[in-house]
């Protein structure tokens, strides 16, 4: 009796998040890959990936290619792709250019490409527009299975949350195609004390504690500046 009352409480709210997360998906599809290279071939791997940029922005059917830097391991990269449809995002892993991109980039790693494609669930806008200087947070967001419906919620409301916060350029939340209950969470600030002072809002804090029974894994928070 107790866990049927349990669930009548909760239907309305998991009907509610999915409902929203539903319409804030399209066919559109985001790519998130983790690229380590040697500490050596920092300033090689940097030109490397502003070129593969530079040249994917003009394929048919990109919405969407940044490359990001991390601040604390200068040799660890992070590339952020939106295609518009799987197709198109198969036709570019394919094409000449990206085939040449990995045989170029693969002498220079540490390890090989750690790729998430993901749909977006939570594409939140908040205030701020200034992108001079802006602080870019990655966060891969992992909890045991039968948490991913409670994590779902706390995912949506500090997508809430975390716009109205002071600096917030955006906040989006991503799921793995493959595995439900893994996440990436996308955030941009205007700058270091915006990020910092979001991490200590009361939000955030509770975020963090609902989320810990669930975790499957570490907590992955980094941070990032984007490339020119």
């Amino acid at each position: 009796m107790r866990i049927f009352f349990r669930l009548a409480l909760i239907t309305p709210i998991l009907a509610a998040v999915f409902g929203q997360s539903a319409h804030a998906q399209s066919d559109a599809v985001y790519l998130v890959t983790y690229v380590e290279v040697m500490p050596n071939a920092v300033a090689s791997a940097t030109a490397l990936l502003k070129h593969h940029r530079n040249m994917s922005r003009h394929d048919d059917g990109n919405l969407r290619f940044d490359i990001l830097a991390e601040i604390a391991r200068s040799n660890r990269f992070v590339m952020l792709e939106v295609w518009k449809d799987q197709a198109a995002l198969d036709a570019h892993v394919k094409s000449a250019g990206t085939v040449r991109f990995n045989e170029q980039l693969k002498p220079i790693q540490d390890a090989p490409d750690d790729r998430r494609v993901n749909r977006a669930l939570y594409l939140g806008k908040g205030a701020a527009t200034d992108r001079v200087g802006a602080i870019e947070v990655v966060t891969h967001v992992d909890v045991i299975p039968p948490g991913t419906a409670a994590c779902l919620v706390a995912l949506k409301a500090m997508s809430v949350d975390s716009s109205t916060d002071p600096g917030n350029i955006s906040y989006q939340v991503l799921q793995q195609g493959n595995r439900a209950n893994h996440f990436t969470v996308l955030e941009e600030w205007t700058d270091q004390s915006a990020a910092d002072a979001h991490a200590m809002a009361a939000h955030t804090r509770a975020f963090r504690e609902k989320l810990m029974p669930i975790a499957g894994a570490v907590y992955d928070e980094r941070f990032y500046r984007r490339l020119n």
